[in-house]
């Protein structure tokens, strides 16, 4: 008969709660840094059409004002690259030299040369920048014929990846899951292993150039397909000794509720996992929509901390108060307070147990009294009707609390 372990005699494993990374390079955009340590990278795109210069300034310049760090603009054609020079000129004049990547797609040569003269970083679709015209009558493609494209995306790349490297700027090689060239196909099949190899083929050609200013993406938009590809791309750098960082991301999340969950999904799963550089939750709705799920996924995790962290338990039939209120009540009050942790309990029973790693407590103790709390000590008991007033004032005590 099996026998289990005594728990009292048995030596517990002890669980490290803090993520690690994956290590990476460091490239720079412009004056922020992806890779090498530093800290996950929050990103996103304007809706505005790049040639309205001054709509796309003021859009780039809401994105960053919340905290956007790096902002994507689209650039269809030259034209839309040379109004992207205008765009970086004006926000200097205006506001502040912002980095900017350019979405180049369907058979950007000309295009990405033109821009990558103002933009701090290009990013390019693989299964577009060298468009294959599909056959219909295909059923295979030969090693001849296989290789013969490779050579001939090696040329057309080669002149990008050169002014890049010259001006000491990055590019990002991002594959879609929706957008896989023809040849990948059919060599590997609509899977998650025909973007990673899709990915290495550029990654080899910037690398034969001396050129590694380089960011990977593989966005799905289905999470399982995004989750499976990016694990697998994070092995496979690292079997070829690669250390790339990596841009997570679902494309096409959707908007509302589903949307954020989603992006969360897949985006927080792989950060878990410590794989992941910058990050872009993709919502159809306004961009600023996008910038407070990104900060919330990192700090949930651990990674960034730019808020204050709210510990409430859920209401139950043991709550000595309108928990819901009270924690409105709470974060309007103190949601200024960046760093702090606060802890909104409503009974006893799970109060300085689950809140033991906050830096204040707000606990319902017995009816119509608030105990607060320092850390793991009880403070004081107050009035409920002054709980929130007392909190403040506890936190004006210690030294911590700025005006909003």
């Amino acid at each position: 008969m099996q026998t289990l372990p005594n728990p009292a005699t048995t030596s517990q494993p002890e669980f490290d709660t803090v993520i690690k990374r994956r290590k990476t390079r460091p490239v720079k955009v412009a004056d922020v840094t992806i890779g090498g340590g530093y800290p996950v990278v929050v990103q996103s795109m304007i809706n505005e059409d790049t040639m309205d210069i001054d709509g796309s300034v003021a859009a780039i310049r809401r994105l960053h004002e919340i905290g956007c760090e790096i902002v994507r603009v689209t650039v269809p054609s030259v034209g839309h690259a040379k109004a992207v020079g205008e765009i970086k000129q004006k926000l200097r004049e205006t506001y502040q030299d912002v980095p900017l990547v350019a979405d180049v797609h369907h058979n950007g040569m000309k295009i990405a040369l033109e821009v990558a003269k103002y933009v701090d970083k290009v990013r390019i679709n693989p299964g577009l920048y060298v468009f294959e015209k599909p056959r219909p009558d295909r059923s295979e493609f030969t090693q001849s014929e296989f290789d013969e494209i490779g050579e001939k995306i090696r040329e057309t790349l080669e002149p990008l990846v050169v002014s890049l490297r010259d001006q000491g700027k990055a590019m990002r090689i991002g594959v879609n899951h929706g957008s896989l060239a023809e040849r990948m196909l059919f060599t590997y099949g609509d899977t998650p292993e025909g973007m990673v190899e899709s990915a290495i083929e550029f990654l080899r050609i910037c690398e034969s150039l001396d050129y590694r200013n380089l960011v990977i993406s593989l966005k799905a938009s289905r999470v399982p397909v995004m989750i499976a590809a990016y694990r697998l791309m994070a092995k496979r750098m690292d079997e070829l000794g690669m250390d790339y960082p990596l841009h997570l991301g679902v494309t096409e999340a959707g908007d509302g509720e589903y949307g954020r969950i989603k992006s969360t999904a897949g985006i927080a799963t792989l950060l878990a996992d410590g794989i992941g550089d910058t990050i872009r939750v993709s919502l159809t709705e306004a961009p600023e929509k996008e910038i407070p799920v990104c900060y919330s996924i990192l700090q949930a995790l651990g990674l960034r901390k730019t808020m204050v962290e709210y510990v409430a338990c859920p209401s139950c039939g043991r709550t000595l108060f309108n928990l819901e209120e009270v924690l409105h009540k709470v974060r309007e009050a103190t949601k200024h307070l960046t760093g702090l942790d606060i802890a909104v309990m409503g009974c006893i029973v799970n109060g300085p147990g689950e809140m033991a790693d906050a830096d204040y407590g707000y606990v319902g103790k017995q009816p119509g009294y608030i105990s607060l709390y320092r850390g793991r000590e009880e403070i004081k008991k107050v009035p409920e009707s002054q709980g929130v007033e007392e909190l403040i004032n506890l936190i004006k005590a210690d030294g911590r609390w700025v005006d909003p």
